[in-house]
């Protein structure tokens, strides 16, 4: 498993193979300048022994000099091309998960949720970052430290150097022993904190929910409550780092006590000059912080495995909706005419197919309804059309055309899905009718708006088309939504029009006059969704659905005539409708 992780962390590294080799041999050289440093400064030093000089101790002081200098810009090059390529590694990370999102069906990432793919895209792409660059810094610094510096101790005096450095294990004990724990206090406090903002966020969108029942009190101590926890974790890292770091230098300074004692008795003996004494005591300094990072940067090492591992799982789920390989070209003049063979769709891990061996045809021009109780099938179906649940081949035709034939792009610029609940991005208006197709004008942005039966509210509001439309929509009212939705679906004019329950929030004058306003386009096709048989009465034909199977299909006044679904439909929704006119 160890091997496979580090040939996954090379793969990522090896595009940036350049950089990273340039940040390692600038390492080189600042811990070949360290080991030198302290070697001259012996040097200096025991010159000094033999009687004072100035024009000495200034040419050594500026050699010193130049060197640290160089030393200081050899580690800014190194940290900036290593950081660097976590960096790069990041932005080009982040792109290709939001490629791939966008490539997956609508409802695996609905399933999966928001949140985790979120996480992943930033927590964990973050934690690779560290990983890339932190990580593989500190540990190479850590070794090149190491690998160079010690054989400069031990040649000076092995005993020394091993009672100098003998407390270090000590130190990356407490290091890995608080790293751990300060890991898992720092996630608690993004914990608390993505809590908090998820109730700031989620009470500003229903902020008219908490006015009209006056929960403003609850809210209150909800958010004093979540804010309470977030500074409790914050206090409790707090208190973690202020431990941790006096620790740290307690053991360093006991090192470095250790050093002082024993080199004294050296100094006394004659077997230890004092030049060497500094130097040695400059490479135990040397090596405190190396040490003590070391502890931190193996947790960050071991939590960015995970989280690459974690992004690459995410990047190897493939789509199951796909165009195919060499796609077929769309009928050249598309009528949206609709055949259904034995259609049938099952949803992962469902019991029982959502849709079971449906047939039906749409003919070009058609205005047909589909009906149903809920959770017949209504939906799954209308997702069908356009291929947003993976439909089998042989099964469902476009103008003559299996949808599994088509490029994903071709089919849904044939196809107009409008669902119930119309999407609306914070953007303006405009831009919102527009969506579909982003180059559009002013004239065809407002005939949309017209034929959609919107164009009179927009004209009441202040800014016109240049409204800004709040978060999902929440500054229009649900008619308004549906509406605008709908608007930027006949803005692309598709030959095929799928409204799934699109007007259930519209009035029954307004509704009618939009359902004229389409039909006089001639030559479109329309599948109507609606709970409400009252306007599928007006359609050239209903579709009825129960159970995922077609059980009728016919005019209004046929599907009535029988018994049936339909009938008991219809007799529910007139028994509805007279209860509420003597209420």
């Amino acid at each position: 498993m160890a091997a496979i992780r580090l040939g996954l962390i090379w793969r990522y590294l090896r595009p940036h193979r350049r950089e990273v080799y340039l940040g390692v041999t600038a390492l080189v050289v600042v811990n070949l300048l360290s080991v030198s440093i302290p070697l001259l400064v012996r040097g200096v030093i025991d010159d000094l022994q033999d009687g004072f000089s100035s024009s000495t101790l200034l040419r050594h002081a500026g050699v010193i000099v130049l060197l640290a200098t160089v030393m200081a810009g050899a580690r800014q090059l190194s940290r900036m091309l290593v950081f660097g390529v976590g960096r790069q590694v990041e932005a080009n990370l982040r792109q290709r998960l939001f490629d791939h999102m966008l490539r997956q069906e609508p409802g695996w990432v609905q399933a999966t949720g928001s949140g985790e793919v979120i996480s992943r895209a930033t927590s964990d792409v973050e934690n690779v970052r560290r990983l890339l660059g932190f990580a593989v810094l500190s540990l190479s610094n850590t070794a090149l430290a190491y690998a160079l510096t010690l054989p400069a101790m031990l040649a000076i005096d092995p005993a020394l150097t091993l009672a100098a450095v003998g407390l270090y294990p000590v130190m990356l004990v407490v290091v890995r022993l608080f790293g751990g724990r300060m890991m898992r206090q720092q996630r608690r406090q993004q914990e608390a904190l993505g809590s908090l903002s998820d109730l700031i966020q989620e009470d500003l969108s229903g902020i008219s929910a908490i006015k009209i029942y006056g929960q403003e009190d609850h809210e209150q101590e909800a958010f004093a409550s979540r804010n309470g926890r977030y500074r409790d974790a914050a206090l409790s890292l707090a208190r973690t780092r202020s431990t941790l770091f006096p620790l740290l230098e307690g053991i360093s300074s006991i090192s470095l006590l250790l050093l002082l004692a024993l080199g004294s008795g050296q100094l006394e003996s004659g077997r230890l000059s004092i030049g060497n004494l500094v130097a040695l005591i400059l490479f135990v300094e040397r090596l405190v912080f190396p040490t003590a990072l070391l502890g931190f940067t193996l947790n960050t090492f071991q939590t960015g495995q995970v989280s690459l591992e974690r992004v690459e799982e995410l990047l190897a789920r493939q789509p199951r909706v796909v165009s195919p390989p060499v796609p077929q070209a769309p009928a050249r003049a598309g009528r949206g005419a609709v055949e259904a063979r034995g259609l049938s769709v099952r949803y992962d891990g469902a019991q029982r197919e959502a849709l079971h061996e449906v047939s039906f045809q749409l003919r070009q021009g058609e205005l047909v309804a589909l009906v149903g109780p809920v959770g017949c099938g209504k939906t799954t179906l209308a997702r069908a059309l356009g291929r947003m649940v993976e439909v089998p081949e042989g099964q469902l035709f476009l103008d003559g055309v299996d949808v599994t034939a088509l490029s994903l792009g071709d089919l849904r610029r044939q196809v107009a899905l409008v669902p119930q609940e119309g999407y609306l991005f914070t953007a303006t208006l405009a831009d919102n009718l527009r969506y579909g197709d982003p180059e559009a004008d002013d004239a065809r942005v407002e005939a949309a708006a017209q034929q959609a039966r919107l164009a009179g509210d927009i004209r009441g509001f202040p800014d016109g088309y240049q409204t800004l439309v709040g978060e999902r929509g929440i500054t229009l009212s649900g008619g308004q939504r549906q509406r605008a939705a709908l608007g930027r679906a006949l803005l692309v004019s598709a030959p095929l029009l799928v409204l799934d329950d699109a007007l259930a929030s519209v009035d029954n004058n307004t509704a009618a006059e939009i359902l004229d306003s389409i039909r006089a386009e001639k030559g479109r096709t329309i599948l109507m969704i609606s709970h409400q048989l009252s306007a599928a009465a007006a359609c050239d034909r209903v579709l009825v659905m129960e159970d995922g199977r077609l059980v009728q299909q016919g005019h209004h006044q046929e599907l009535l005539a029988v018994p049936g679904t339909y009938r008991r439909l219809w007799e529910r929704e007139q028994a509805e409708e007279r209860l509420q006119q003597v209420a």
